[in-house]
């Protein structure tokens, strides 16, 4: 383990070094990130200026879902897309060779080898928007305890439906539109589930899980749901993640090096 987290801090600082030097990206990335979530709340607003209000959702517990979906922005764009999107670039190129003959595992070298300074304005105004949101609620830290659960096991889920994904380009190679897809799904996030027809629910718990992402760790903060979900979330985070891997190391059966 200790080996492994010195390889995290040389990677990671290596990363943030080079990342530095650009340091007018991060300026135009918060910028970005600040119109996407003005869209949003815009979006979120349009709903409930006439006094409509989702089905036991109020305007700020909404926010709450909103709040959560920016993280998982935030928390794709720092970690998720500048590692998993370079699986593609890997094959493609052949360098998948050289990261398949290093002392640790692939997969843990796909997955964090980089990180990108531009997703953190993402995960300040979701911070904030989710404390603001609290704050109006009156909810105490015990309600925010309680989400980090179920919040970590959507980063998970999260992780594992990209990494699956990004897998699949061993035989397809280029994969790009299957991911914006899988972002296009979780877009659906952005809302509780509840907004959704009865055949869209079931299609974002039992398909493309959406509703683990936002809805399940906002309801948890809120204390709107039995228990029973939340294990139901850690069940599904151990269960994709188990999946990922165990289908990164099928794909490899597939895989022809550049040298062969």
């Amino acid at each position: 383990m200790q080996r492994y987290l010195k390889v995290l801090r040389l990677f990671w600082s290596a990363a943030i070094a080079s990342e530095m030097e650009y340091r007018i990206n991060f300026i135009i990335a918060a910028v970005s990130s600040l119109g996407n979530l003005v869209g949003s709340l815009f979006s979120l607003f349009l709903f409930y200026r006439t006094g409509y209000t989702f089905t036991g959702w109020s305007w700020d517990a909404a926010l709450i879902i909103l709040g959560i979906f920016t993280l998982l922005q935030g928390f794709s764009a720092t970690f998720l897309a500048p590692n998993l999107n370079r699986i593609v670039r890997h094959v493609q190129e052949g360098t998948l060779d050289f990261v398949l003959l290093k002392p640790i595992r692939s997969q843990f070298w796909l997955s964090i080898h980089t990180l990108s300074l531009w997703g953190i304005p993402d995960l300040i105004f979701g911070l904030l928007i989710i404390g603001y949101a609290g704050k109006k609620l009156g909810l105490g830290i015990d309600k925010y305890l309680l989400g980090i659960l179920p919040l970590a096991c959507g980063l998970v889920i999260l992780y594992s439906l990209w990494f699956i994904l990004g897998a699949t380009s061993i035989w397809f190679v280029k994969i790009y539109n299957l991911t914006e897809v899988l972002k296009g799904f979780l877009e659906a996030g952005r809302y509780p589930i509840s907004a959704y027809p009865a055949t869209y629910r079931l299609f974002f718990t039992f398909i493309v899980p959406v509703v683990f992402l936002t809805t399940v760790p906002a309801q948890i903060i809120l204390g709107q749901i039995q228990f029973t979900w939340l294990i139901g979330t850690v069940f599904l985070a151990i269960l994709l993640f188990f999946i990922s891997t165990q289908f990164w190391r099928f794909a490899l059966r597939f895989y022809t090096s550049a040298s062969s």
